[in-house]
This record gives structure tokens, sequence and C-alpha cells, in this order.
């Protein structure tokens, strides 16, 4: 746990000395994610994080907070919408700073298998950490396009490449489709160099390709045709054209041809 805090923490830190930088009208930059501008990234990020911090420091409330969501999905939505959209940027920042540095505190002290509600079905403490690297990387991807800077990828990204090829199953089963009953072999270089795997080696479907390639598809900041992946069988096409590893409704991802390929 004390591994992979580290590894969220210095995701927070890329993303953070992004957005410091920016003045007050940097932060009304729109961002490719529809009517979302870097501020509503941030905010998004700072009520999420506090979530965590309560899943995991108050279990009932949080469990209470699930309830309520469920009997009024519209109020949930309305709250989203209002989080922190009056703050001030500087204020902003403070407030995300103040709830990811909470997070990392409760976070880093747990047995990995601990168990935690969460939006969709409980997660591990280890889980819950690598869903927080993700949602970081994938909002700063959004930032990061916005202001036409390239990131430079780091080995951080075998963490959300992980839980890409966990949620599988759950990408077939939020579109209510059926899930495949043939496997997908993964091979994807790192950006170290390293070959990361998944899968079994006799597979017919694969997908191999560069890990940042990957994990932009996996999180739906990338359309799969403007990435250097190479996919094989129908599978492998079909998960990667609606693979998503988050929890909530179908997301709809990037229209082909909005970016070029990212390696």
């Amino acid at each position: 746990m004390k591994d992979i805090c580290t590894d969220l923490a210095e995701e927070y830190e890329e993303l953070d000395t992004i957005v410091a930088a920016l003045d007050d009208s940097g932060w009304h930059i729109m961002t490719p994610a529809a009517g979302w501008d870097i501020k509503d990234q941030i905010r998004h990020l700072a009520y999420f994080d506090e979530r965590a911090r309560v899943a995991v420091t108050e279990p009932e409330a949080f469990d209470q907070y699930l309830t309520e969501i469920a009997a009024n999905p519209a109020g949930h939505q309305a709250t989203l919408e209002k989080a922190g959209r009056d703050l001030a940027p500087a204020d902003l920042l403070a407030w995300w700073r103040k709830e990811r540095r909470a997070l990392l505190d409760v976070l880093a002290p747990l047995d990995r298998k601990a168990r935690f509600k969460w939006y969709g079905p409980p997660l591990s403490a280890m889980s819950l950490a690598t869903a927080r690297i993700m949602e970081i990387w994938a909002h700063g991807q959004d930032v990061a396009d916005a202001l036409g800077i390239k990131r430079v990828p780091t080995d951080r990204l075998r963490h959300i490449a992980h839980l890409g090829v966990a949620t599988f199953g759950w990408s077939f089963a939020n579109r209510q489709m059926k899930v495949p009953d043939s496997t997908v072999r993964v091979e994807i270089t790192s950006p170290s160099g390293e070959l990361w795997t998944w899968g079994p080696e006799h597979a017919k479907d694969r997908v191999r390709g560069p890990a940042e390639d990957f994990c932009l598809v996996v999180v739906q900041r990338r359309h799969l045709d403007d990435t250097q992946l190479a996919i094989q069988g129908a599978t492998a096409r079909q998960w990667m054209s609606i693979s998503q590893t988050y929890a909530g409704e179908p997301g709809s991802g990037r229209k082909a041809g909005m970016f070029s390929s990212s390696s």
C-alpha cells in the first residue's frame, strides 16, 4: 500500500504542477470532455478524493450516501455539477490538495485486501488506490490535451493497464452485452521498455502495442484508430472499442481523428 500510495502521490503532483502554473483564465480553457473546462476536471477529482476518504473512514456514512444516490440520481448529478464550482482557482487547488493528502494518509496504513464500498462493486484498498491513479491520470490527460502538453509516460501506467485488463467483463456488462467466453492476450511495452503481459499465451485474440496507447484507450481518452495498437481477433477488437475502466454509465470516448497516435 505504501508503494502504490507513492505512485498515487506522484500522479497527483504531476497534474498539480500543470494546473498550479495556470492564471485564472487558464482554468477556464475547455478540455476534450464535452462541456468541461480545466476547473471542472480538478473539482471533479477533489470531490471524488473526498468521497474515497469517506468510504475508508466513515463506511456507514458512505453506504448511506450510496443509498441516497440510488434513490435520487438526479440529485446526485446536481451535487456533482455544483461541487467546487463557486470556488476561485486558488481555493479549488487548496481544496484538492487538502483532500488528496487526507486520502493518502488513510490509504497508506491499510491492509491491501481490506474492502470498501464504492461506486459499482466494492473495492479492495489496493484497487481503490489503483482507481484513483487511473482517475487522476485520465483527467490529467484531458487537461494536458486542452493545453497542448505532451506528458512523459512513466511505468505508473502499469496500474492503469492492469485495471484495464481487470475490467474486461465490466466493459461488456455495463452495456448489457454478453461477456465473451474467449480470452484475450495483452502484450504491451512499458515506457521503460519492459514487456507487460496478461492473459494466456495461447489466446487467439491479442492486443499489442505501447502501454500508453493501451491505457489511453481503456480510459476512453483516445479512439482505437488513433493509436499504434495492433488488434487480432473479433473479441479483442470489440473489447477495445468499448473498454471502460471507470464506474458509471457507458462512456462515449473520443471520436476517431481527434488526436494523432500518442507514440
